[in-house]
């Protein structure tokens, strides 16, 4: 339907003719729920509860659609994971700095609604963490050297001479 609606015409009677241009050429056909009434609501929702129920069937990201200070709030609590899923300090560091540079944006920011208290962590502190619990590598003995093959000399040399 890329049309655009015929001057003159009214938008009630545009629709109602793609609809019937589309019946026609059998869009419609071999729908699942065709000349069934449409399901029923046990009661109302919210579009809070609609939006959740809509993210989970979608496999949507739920936490995408918390308030700020919530998801920043959850950030924290997945922090810990995060960190220890990280090859180097640098990595940590990063992760932490930017994670509190984003709550120092909330902070400075006016919020609509109700304002939630989220902590910053220590940079220092989560990095001492990480390394805490980070496997001890254990240095490998150095292999025993390989003393050099001996010059022996070949059965046709030890004949000859």
């Amino acid at each position: 339907m890329t049309e655009r609606k015929p001057q003159g015409m009214t938008f009630e009677t545009w629709v109602e003719q793609q609809i019937r241009r589309a019946h026609d050429d059998g869009a419609f056909d071999g729908l699942s729920l065709a000349g069934k009434p449409l399901p029923r609501r046990d009661r109302e929702k919210s579009s809070y509860e609609w939006a959740l129920e809509w993210a989970r069937r979608e496999e949507g990201d739920v936490g995408a659609m918390l308030p700020t200070g919530l998801a920043l709030r959850k950030e924290r609590e997945e922090l810990p994971a995060l960190i220890a899923r990280q090859t180097s300090e640098d990595a940590v560091r990063a992760l932490v700095v930017a994670h509190n540079e984003r709550v120092d944006r909330y902070y400075r920011q006016p919020v609509e609604g109700v304002w939630i208290p989220v902590g910053m962590p220590d940079v220092e502190e989560m990095v001492e963490q990480w390394r805490r619990t980070r496997p001890v590598a254990v240095a490998e003995p150095d292999p025993a050297p390989v003393a050099p093959p001996s010059r022996r000399r070949g059965w046709w040399r030890r004949r000859a001479g």
